[in-house]
């Protein structure tokens, strides 16, 4: 039997897969919470996890949870009720939450989950279900010192960088801060290359002059490849949950007292794109929306050299 802690995990989807992979590859005894979608759950199955019908049945067992879902309300759900985490918890739980979620719902939780003798450390995500598979996620890690060094050894089953950025509650703040530089440079990417193609200049160009200077990124790579070569996985991020990380960040900064023009422009764009019926499509997707605004094709603009 494993002297490891007994590692549940809720949410293995996208990201979650890969994540819940590494750490049955690392040696820890794994237990998965299913769902809708059977693919992911029956191959970690496969590889020797177990599976449990509620949360509280997975915080009877566990020693860490990990959670990775879309939104706070989700996560609030996985906690209450007489199935939720919270009527399930032992002393020493500590739930690793890598969801992108509403910091003021978080510190309530965590206050909930302390009164049960456990903690949260909040553990939100950077890059892809690529290098969710490959173990390489970016990790910005909020908890208290004790907690994060129970589970540090675990984040490094899936994480290639981890930034402990303060107590409880900072890595999501931390998160939302991420997210809006990054949907915000989507907005300007879409932005830029509908002027750049309504003054005659097609998206090839913006590429090759934008991806040879300094103003290239990884992040402007991934949403040109979509753009420019209609690689309709180069980022795989639906509109609706990035529009639902800029909404949070808004209600941060509108809670902060902290002036937010620009946040409130980029939200806009990814409100209107869920408005019109397609919250599914993926973030660099958001340039055809714009174009479509400014009467003009990007797919025909992509084709011009």
């Amino acid at each position: 039997m494993s002297d490891k802690p007994v590692v549940g995990f809720i949410g293995v989807g996208l990201m979650g897969h890969g994540m819940a992979k590494n750490i049955l590859k690392g040696g820890y005894p794994l237990v998965v919470k299913g769902n809708r979608n059977r693919a992911p759950v029956e191959d970690l199955l496969a590889q020797g996890a177990e599976e449990v019908a509620t949360p509280r049945e997975m915080a009877e067992r566990c020693d860490v949870i990990h959670l990775c879902l879309s939104n706070s309300p989700q996560i609030e759900a996985v906690y209450h009720g007489e199935d939720g985490i919270l009527a399930g918890a032992r002393p020493g739980l500590i739930v690793v939450d890598c969801s992108t979620a509403d910091p003021v719902s978080t510190m309530k939780l965590v206050a909930a989950l302390v009164e049960k003798g456990g903690e949260i450390v909040d553990a939100p995500l950077g890059r892809t279900p690529k290098e969710a598979e490959e173990g390489q996620l970016d990790a910005m890690v909020g908890g208290s010192d004790a907690a994060f060094e129970r589970v540090r050894p675990i984040l490094e089953c899936w994480a290639g960088n981890i930034n402990r950025v303060g107590p409880a509650g900072s890595g999501h703040k931390m998160k939302l801060i991420m997210n809006l530089i990054s949907m915000s440079y989507a907005a300007l990417y879409g932005e830029a290359t509908v002027l750049a193609a309504k003054v005659g200049l097609p998206p090839e160009t913006v590429r090759r002059v934008i991806g040879s200077s300094r103003l290239g990124n990884g992040f402007f790579d991934t949403f040109m490849k979509y753009t420019v070569d209609r690689d309709r996985d180069a980022h795989k991020f639906s509109i609706a949950n990035a529009s639902k990380d800029v909404r949070y960040a808004n209600a941060m900064a509108a809670d902060a007292g902290a002036l937010s023009l620009i946040a409130a422009a980029t939200r806009q764009y990814f409100a209107h794109v869920e408005a019109i019926g397609h919250g599914d499509d993926y973030v660099p997707m958001l340039g055809d929306h714009m174009a479509r605004l400014s009467g003009i094709d990007m797919a025909e603009e992509a084709a011009k050299r």
